[in-house]
């Protein structure tokens, strides 16, 4: 399956790093961990499931050094535990887990207990609010019983720690679409899932992002600027519709030296990046965004940033313009990489056909 820069795309101007990713952020991992299960509906087993976890860990310990962050809601029908607490603090103690949005519950206690294992000063020093967010998958994957499991929530976080610092370009072909947390998710009317990527500035830091996407109309969706929806063929009839007004989480990393109010600043730029591929935050869609710097790293009960200096004022225009144009390349990335998917009740997510796709770019509309 293609990404966006194999069909010869460009978005914006910044270069991508290495792996085009989220893992060419230093020390940065993404695991995930794919439930995929055939059984009859409730009450007689748990139906179909299309669901996974995928976890993002910004690398080290959190609890002992937890990491600067912000964040940004551009519509808020969805959940992002520990959000509040970013906002407060302006700290992220723990990697961010993405899952489906009845399952937050079973992947928070994990999340909790799997920590709890790894840093026994967890619940004796402090507490923690691991950081969940969720996309609603219920057009694919039965929603009324609980199809995550605890060791589901280790095997994302085990291979979240395991792929920091050694990805390749054919690592990251792995990692995108219908895995994971992206398994069941449908995004402007192809499926959807996880996708990511990444920039690099000119002072050399990175900035990568990981969007969960689960938005949106075909009619809108846009590719590098070209109104592709509505010029690619309709898709066969059949397998039903999701609802549009679903929801779209982006989380942002970077090892750039930014503070809690920097790292805010960064989130909120990650609407721009969705609105470019046809994201109109519908009234029921949860548009929930996570920025996570590591430059400026602390030990825990130490102000972040000392003794660095944060990277303030225009000096972060550089940071806002690689978050749109990642956070944009992310969700593509997800389409393209995802393959088709059918789930419960005969619906069917169909995949974005890539050749019809750069038959459309190359066409008088696509300027290419």
């Amino acid at each position: 399956m293609p990404r966006v820069t194999d069909l010869g795309i460009t978005i914006g101007l910044l270069p991508s790093g290495p792996t085009g990713s989220v893992l060419d952020v230093p020390g940065a991992g993404l695991g995930h961990a794919t439930v995929w299960r055939d059984e009859p509906p409730p009450p007689a087993g748990r139906g179909i499931a299309r669901t996974g976890v995928t976890v993002l860990d910004p690398g080290g310990d959190l609890f002992t050094a937890p990491v600067p962050a912000g964040a940004a809601v551009l519509n808020g029908a969805g959940e992002c535990t520990g959000l509040l607490t970013i906002r407060e603090w302006g700290l992220a103690e723990t990697p961010v887990f993405l899952t489906s949005t009845m399952q937050v519950g079973r992947v928070y206690d994990a999340a909790c207990e799997l920590l709890i294992e790894e840093q026994p000063a967890i619940g004796i020093d402090d507490v923690i609010i691991p950081v969940v967010a969720e996309c609603d998958d219920s057009f694919l994957s039965e929603p009324r019983r609980m199809q995550v499991s605890r060791d589901d929530v280790r095997a994302a976080l085990t291979a979240a720690r395991a792929s920091a610092g050694g990805a390749t370009r054919a690592f990251v072909d792995g990692t995108e679409g219908a895995v994971g947390a992206g398994t069941g998710m449908t995004c402007l009317g192809y499926k959807g899932g996880v996708g990511t990527a990444s920039r690099v500035l000119p002072d050399g830091h990175t900035v990568g992002v990981v969007t969960l996407t689960n938005f949106g109309d075909r009619e809108r969706l846009t590719v590098a600027g070209t109104p592709a929806g509505r010029l690619l063929p309709a898709p066969p009839p059949g397998g039903g519709r999701p609802r549009t007004a679903g929801s779209c989480i982006v989380i942002a990393l970077t090892d750039g030296p930014l503070d809690a109010t920097g790292c805010g600043r960064l989130a909120r730029r990650a609407g721009l990046g969705l609105a470019r591929t046809g994201s109109t935050a519908h009234h029921g869609s949860g548009e929930i965004f996570v920025a996570l710097a590591t430059g400026l790293r602390a030990p825990r009960g130490r102000a972040a940033g000392a003794p660095g200096v944060p990277v303030t004022g225009r000096a972060l225009d550089g940071y806002f313009a690689a978050v749109v144009e990642a956070t944009e390349e992310a969700v593509l990335n997800s389409l393209l990489q995802a393959e088709t998917v059918s789930g419960r009740d005969g619906h069917t997510s169909g995949a974005l056909p890539a050749d019809e796709l750069r038959r459309v770019l190359a066409g008088p509309a696509g300027g290419r």
